[in-house]
């Protein structure tokens, strides 16, 4: 059996149900999973001195768009609400290909590999020039890290009312067959699972009321989680007022979207009954706190999300309306609204934390990770806070507060994709380079 032994971290924050959190201590990983967390730990196999480090579970995002990030910055969308953004950028994504998807996804792995998360979601909705969702699964085999790509969709081009243009939708019966392809091809729901599958038409001002009545239906007969965009900011609300005569919420319940193997990402302007829908039904959300403040979508009720009993978790989203994709500080801007929003007392740093790890494994129906008790895969965090960023910090486990924004060490079960700061699954430098190459390809073609 092949062991891996972290010896003496500074500080070790479980997030078990207790909240458990342990000075001078080791984690033993064995075959891929955490087999002892203690003091004075010994091992046959390979030893990993982490003194002068805090050690979480890997941070978990539940919200992205792999693809824009050949996207960052483009001048016209750099100011833009969400519906002028999309019309800005939607033009620009119709002349991707399958290497521009394989390429912007190894780039956004990188990234949040670099900032401490070990387990992503990605949705992916357009699918220009040949290109797939195999190319975006196929980038994340490569670099390591738990994958949850979503077959997302647009059917609604502005021909017929919707946002996107007419040469991005799809026709939904062949939307509906590559859901069922995707899905027996790479779902995988055993524990430890490294791929598995959900479905995501894009969002209700794109896709039809069948297609979205369709796909959960696919989704509970394929046992896979169903995600989508709901309540983004007051222009998606209007639109569900104005198309379906009822909020967001009430649409997504009518449709089958409400449930424990459902999320929703943003909610933004979910209100009082939604929440409780949300509650009840244990419906997750995916906050973005960073793309909500550079859209001006507005701040989540997310501590009445969570005293309500809603599960929630963080996403980065798209580096096309975030600009980065650095889980750690999404985990900060996330305490930051919360205290604008409702007080300083609003949102503590290792509930922050907690948002980032546990909230995530609950909103992406994972129970083997996000936690550091034996048993659970090895997908570890270390942090050293020996560093410039944490130098006075009183309380080593307040990473958000003072604290590094990229790891020196990642794990995804047990193997090391993080070492002192460089990715060692993929070149990083490559890979850069190919897509610095790509966006000025895409530039000059405009």
């Amino acid at each position: 059996m092949a062991e891996v032994l972290l010896k003496g971290a500074a500080h070790v924050l479980t997030m078990d149900d207790a909240g458990h959190e342990h000075a001078g201590c080791d984690i033993l990983i064995r075959d891929g999973i955490i087999a002892a967390v203690g003091p004075d730990l010994t091992t046959t196999g390979q030893k990993i001195a982490v003194d002068g480090c805090v050690v979480t579970p890997g941070l978990i995002n539940t919200h992205h768009h792999l693809y824009q990030t050949l996207t960052r910055a483009v001048p016209g969308g750099q100011d833009a609400l969400l519906f002028g953004w999309l019309q800005t950028l939607y033009p620009i994504w119709a002349r991707f290909g399958p290497e521009d998807m394989f390429v912007s996804t190894q780039t956004g792995l990188i990234e949040l590999a670099l900032s401490g998360c070990t387990t992503t979601s990605d949705h992916l909705y357009l699918y220009p020039n040949g290109a797939r969702l195999d190319d975006t699964i196929a980038a994340a085999a490569e670099v390591g890290l738990r994958f949850h790509p979503t077959r997302g969709s647009m059917s609604i081009g502005v021909s017929d009312g919707g946002l996107p243009p007419d040469t991005l939708v799809e026709a939904e019966a062949a939307i509906l067959d590559d859901c069922i392809r995707v899905v027996d091809a790479f779902h995988d729901p055993s524990p430890g699972a490294m791929v598995r599958v959900g479905l995501a038409p894009c969002s209700p001002f794109s896709v039809s009321r069948d297609l979205m009545r369709e796909t959960a239906l696919l989704a509970c007969d394929k046992g896979v989680m169903l995600h989508t965009h709901l309540a983004e900011n007051a222009q998606d609300v209007a639109y569900s007022l104005e198309k379906f005569g009822c909020r967001p919420g009430q649409y997504a319940q009518d449709l089958g979207w409400t449930g424990d193997d459902v999320w929703h990402a943003h909610c933004v302007m979910l209100d009082a009954v939604e929440i409780d829908l949300f509650a009840r039904t244990r419906t997750g959300v995916a906050h973005c706190p960073c793309s909500n403040c550079r859209l001006g979508s507005g701040i989540a009720p997310v501590r009445a999300m969570l005293d309500a009993g809603v599960q929630v978790g963080l996403g980065v989203d798209g580096s096309a309306s975030n600009d980065a994709a650095n889980l750690i500080g999404e985990a900060r801007q996330a305490m930051l609204l919360q205290r604008v929003a409702q007080g300083a007392d609003a949102m503590s740093a290792r509930a922050a934390l907690r948002l980032a790890t546990r909230g995530g494994a609950q909103v992406l129906g994972r129970d083997d990770v996000g936690q550091i008790v034996p048993g659970m895969r090895a997908d570890l965090a270390v942090w050293d806070v020996s560093g410039i960023e944490s130098a006075g910090s009183w309380d080593p486990a307040a990473l958000v507060l003072a604290g590094p924004t990229r790891v020196r060490d990642l794990f995804v079960e047990g193997r090391g994709v993080v070492r002192d700061g460089r990715v060692t699954t993929v070149d990083s430098d490559a890979v850069i380079a190919r897509q610095n190459r790509l966006a000025r390809r895409l530039a000059d073609r405009l």
